[in-house]
């Protein structure tokens, strides 16, 4: 069924109820979203309970859940951009769409993280609770979202034989839907699939590939032009200190390195 206008829209709600395929049809429909400049400061503070606003940076990647709006729409005042954080490839206990999971949606646990389960990506229950997801982070105004654990087949990790297919399928399902509504969308870690999904995303975020020697994999993102942000985590801001000009020189001159203890305020930029 062909598109043009909002009657076509509303036809296609009354006799097709592969909303996929909707959203898929929308993604292409709407292409305006905002997109980040490989080169604009930043910071990362999904864990933080108390985000300083005034900390430099033109866009602050946050919970999707647990930040408050006010600081949201404070971002916004002082003209930061917000990429909302959110787990799509896990069951985390404590959010409160957790009982919405079905029990033929799960996996193995996440050895990472207590209180985490894997889910079933090809599970349409699961892309589901991952659409509404990405339509909370537009409803609070984020300007795009950044998706976890979007590598669950990776030394079958999620315990469920996913295929790098399967993910493949579900990372630009997770795109699509964040385009069509309006939203930017990063590619977290999945390191092995970046030159499949470089056309999809927008950016990418990387954690620690400095230590796992996989910084360099990130050219088809250099290539495109497109944003790689890079946290490298150590263990005192002291030690951010001492070690800046080594983490610094070794990462790739086109990667946007951020020096953190944790995923709280701190940041030392290259």
């Amino acid at each position: 069924m062909k598109i043009h206008n909002r009657e076509d829209i509303n036809a296609w709600l009354r006799h097709d109820t592969d909303f996929d395929d909707f959203y898929f049809c929308m993604a292409f429909a709407n292409t305006s979203w905002w997109h980040p400049h490989p080169h604009m400061a930043w910071n990362y503070v999904i864990a933080e309970n108390n985000i300083k606003t005034d900390i430099h940076g033109n866009m602050f990647v946050v919970d999707l859940f647990d930040v408050p709006k006010n600081i949201i729409d404070e971002l916004h005042r002082n003209g930061i951009k917000v990429i909302c954080h959110f787990s799509a490839g896990t069951k985390e206990d404590w959010r409160t769409d957790a009982g919405q999971f079905p029990s033929d949606g799960l996996g193995a646990s996440n050895k990472n993280w207590t209180d985490e389960t894997w889910v079933d990506i090809r599970n349409i229950q699961v892309r589901r609770i991952m659409r509404e997801r990405i339509e909370h982070a537009n409803r609070r105004h984020c300007d795009g979202v950044d998706p976890e654990n979007v590598n669950g087949w990776e030394q079958n990790r999620a315990g469920l034989h996913l295929t790098p297919n399967d993910q493949l399928d579900y990372n630009r399902y997770l795109a699509q839907v964040a385009h069509a509504n309006g939203l930017a969308v990063g590619l977290k870690n999945d390191v092995s699939q970046l030159s499949h999904l470089v056309v999809d995303f927008d950016f990418a975020i990387n954690e620690s590939c400095l230590e796992n020697h996989t910084c360099d994999l990130y050219e088809p993102f250099f290539r495109a032009g497109k944003p790689v942000f890079h946290v490298q985590y150590v263990n005192s801001i002291r030690e951010g200190h001492q070690r800046k000009e080594e983490i610094c020189s070794n990462r790739p001159p086109n990667m946007n390195t951020l020096i953190k203890v944790k995923m709280d305020n701190w940041k030392l930029a290259c």
